[in-house]
């Protein structure tokens, strides 16, 4: 791939931008700076708690084994420092608890999760969707 070519006039400039029409927003250009404000907007949240709850906003809910999967940190380190303290500040919540499944009998039949092996799903509460939205209009 060729070298992009840019006028000698702009040799001596500090900074020469890209024409508009090959980048349209940088939303991310004060993620920095945003990121900064936000938490000292929220002294309750961490840069890895906020990481963590922009990772998980579009997901309905998720068990702590497909997280530790998809977001790279091993399972204890994702519940112990940062599944249960979002869920004692109230940014996460259970949606299924352990004894939730369907006690019917096809449901036993056909899943590998009994009552007593089942995996709790959690989900982002109206306070954590709330936080994001309010980071995502800083940006």
């Amino acid at each position: 791939m060729p070298k992009s070519t840019v006028k000698k006039t702009k040799m001596f400039r500090d900074v020469s931008f890209l024409p508009k029409k090959y980048v349209k927003e940088n939303y991310l250009k004060n993620l920095r700076s945003a990121t900064d404000q936000f938490l000292d907007k929220n002294p309750t949240l961490t840069k890895s708690y906020l990481h963590f709850i922009l990772f998980i906003y579009d997901l309905e809910f998720f068990t702590i084994d497909w997280a530790h999967q998809e977001y790279g940190i091993s399972k204890q380190g994702l519940s112990d420092r940062i599944i249960y303290p979002l869920m004692k500040i109230g940014y996460i919540y259970k949606q299924f608890d352990k004894l939730s499944p369907s006690s019917t009998m096809q449901d036993h039949l056909f899943r590998d999760e009994t009552k007593f092996n089942y995996r709790v799903r959690y989900a982002l509460s109206q306070k954590g969707r709330m936080a994001v939205q309010r980071f995502y209009s800083m940006l």
